[in-house]
């Protein structure tokens, strides 16, 4: 290059991607994988949240066997619903039972006992169960730990969870060990 002209930008060393690396044998990976139970009694997990709405954890990174899902059962009380929220990841949620509905970005999916919920990446969402009377369960599966791997970190609670029961609606909350 002369003096005076402009710096060749084809030939300017980059870094594009931040490396990601470990050391780490992959024997005992697989070894400490092979050790993990394949069979969990998830009546001895325990339902956290309330009055509305409860969830279960099924399976989390944490939990040692699996890295990228994440598992639970989300439990709506009678007339109950989850906060108004929003996420990166997508989710499904399989109707163990019960009935309600989904709001996603205004729009209202009606769902009952053996459909499947897709909720999409983005979109702002919130459950609903229908029922006054009857509680509702679902299995929730999302690759949110994947997400939260490639740092793609965005949730945002648009309305907070209920801090009461349901008006007019009985309340139950989950027993221990149903599932």
């Amino acid at each position: 290059m002369s003096e005076g002209s402009a710096p060749d930008v084809f030939t300017k060393v980059r870094s594009w991607v931040r490396e990601v690396k470990g050391v780490y044998g992959m024997k005992d990976l697989r070894d400490k994988l092979y050790e993990q139970p394949r069979v969990i009694d998830l009546r001895s997990r325990k339902y956290t949240g309330g009055p509305q709405m409860w969830n279960k954890d099924i399976m989390q990174p944490d939990d040692g066997i699996m890295q990228s899902i994440e598992s639970h059962i989300e439990y709506l009380a009678p007339g109950g619903h989850t906060q108004k929220h929003g996420h990166q990841n997508s989710a499904v949620f399989y109707i163990l039972d019960g009935e309600g509905y989904e709001i996603h970005d205004g729009k209202k999916y009606p769902w009952k006992t053996g459909d499947c919920a897709i909720v999409h990446n983005g979109c702002i969402h919130q459950h609903f169960n229908s029922s006054k009377t009857k509680p509702c369960k679902m299995l929730v599966v999302k690759a949110k730990p994947t997400y939260i791997f490639f740092n793609l970190l965005w949730q945002k609670n648009v309305e907070m969870p209920p801090e009461k029961p349901a008006e007019g609606a009985d309340y139950i909350p989950p027993k221990e060990d149903e599932l």
